[in-house]
């Protein structure tokens, strides 16, 4: 397996579209919604949206946490998983930065293994990820809940178990946050050894305050979803669990569910809504879909302004958090404001996906409990 700084170096034509991308990104005044592509060879682009210095709502209100485990939300009530958001509570990110406008795709996750050889941690010798149970039929039955997800070993982000074709606009899933860091490495060396990337600037998973920020799109208030607190506005603009076949079978995800088909029981590709599914920093996908890594250790408190890790000495990370809600949850479960903790860094799941972000540099060390 090749290591992760053995990379190609661009052609002439690349170098040029390298130096306008470049200039962008080191321009005095850039402003906000500005977005280049970002070339991973082989025909591959990733693009990247500006976003400026701001303030935000990070938590949420009494009032949202009681929605979100409604009839409407229907989120699970009397659990603690309300509490993990904290309460709304203003902070700011004092630094611009640049965030993937989509989550990273099937397609460019491929072309950062077949450069490097990776194997993700699903990958691994008697490794497992968690992946949709095709035999599951119902959650109540006489000897308990049961849920629709197994453990695998012979699944990963090249086949989630998902039983239809795996496209390449789709975002990437099964990989873990070890694995998102390799793919955010990889990205920083080759445009590191183009000439493409500024100093003290590196590509790498969001901070969860850079993510919170980033999601409610430049709106100040606490509200339930990017574009709002009504979530029959949210048709057409996000995927979440809704009244869509599972694939193969009469039946969609039980439970709360919005009252209209998104096209797709599981994922959609990324941007598939278009504007209407972008916020007010031009971000896709940013509620729904797939949960998004972030950099942070998980406080199960609340999240925090600055990068927070479990020692911030050896700037440890044994369980990321994730934001943002995938495509089965229940509508409660897919704000703004929800964060879960992961259980290790070499975790993956079907439901889970990431973004990048060019920033500053933050060094954290992903340490695994096993």
């Amino acid at each position: 397996m090749k290591s992760i700084s053995s990379m190609t170096l661009a052609s002439p034509a690349v170098f040029i579209m390298a130096s306008l991308f470049l200039s962008t990104i080191q321009a005095a005044d850039p402003q906000q919604g500005d977005a280049r592509k970002l070339n991973l060879g082989k025909r591959t682009s990733l693009e990247v949206v500006y976003i400026p210095p701001g303030e935000f709502m990070m938590g949420s209100t009494a009032e949202e946490k009681a929605w979100a485990t409604g009839i409407e939300g229907g989120a699970t009530p009397g659990t603690n998983r309300e509490l993990f958001e904290g309460d709304s509570r203003p902070m700011k990110v004092d630094h611009s930065f640049w965030m993937g406008r989509t989550e990273v795709t099937v397609g460019q996750f491929r072309r950062f293994t077949d450069e490097t050889g990776y194997l993700t941690d699903a990958e691994q010798p008697n490794a497992m990820t968690q992946v949709f149970d095709h035999k599951w039929d119902r959650y109540y039955h006489a000897s308990g809940i049961q849920h629709p997800w197994e453990q695998s070993e012979t699944h990963s982000w090249r086949d989630p178990n998902f039983r239809i074709p795996n496209r390449d606009d789709y975002p990437v899933v099964c990989v873990s946050y070890r694995d998102m860091k390799a793919f955010c490495v990889w990205v920083t060396q080759r445009e590191k050894a183009a000439g493409r990337l500024p100093p003290g600037l590196e590509y790498r998973l969001p901070t969860e305050a850079e993510w919170a920020y980033a999601c409610r799109g430049g709106s100040k208030e606490s509200q339930y979803f990017w574009w709002g607190n009504d979530l029959m506005e949210g048709k057409g603009r996000f995927n979440i669990s809704s009244v869509d076949f599972l694939p193969g079978r009469d039946m969609v995800w039980p439970l709360a569910n919005v009252p209209w088909s998104d096209g797709y029981a599981y994922m959609s590709p990324v941007d598939h809504y278009g504007k209407k599914g972008r916020n007010g920093f031009g971000l896709a996908d940013m509620c729904g879909n797939v949960w998004e890594f972030v950099l942070d250790h998980f406080d199960p408190t609340g999240g925090h302004e600055e990068i927070y890790f479990l020692d911030s000495d050896s700037k440890s990370v044994t369980r990321p958090v994730c934001r943002g809600g995938n495509y089965f949850d229940v509508p409660g479960n897919a704000r703004s404001a929800v964060r879960l903790g992961i259980s290790s860094v070499s975790y993956s799941d079907s439901r889970d996906g990431f973004r990048i972000c060019l920033g500053p540099t933050r060094t954290t060390v992903a340490v695994s409990k096993e």
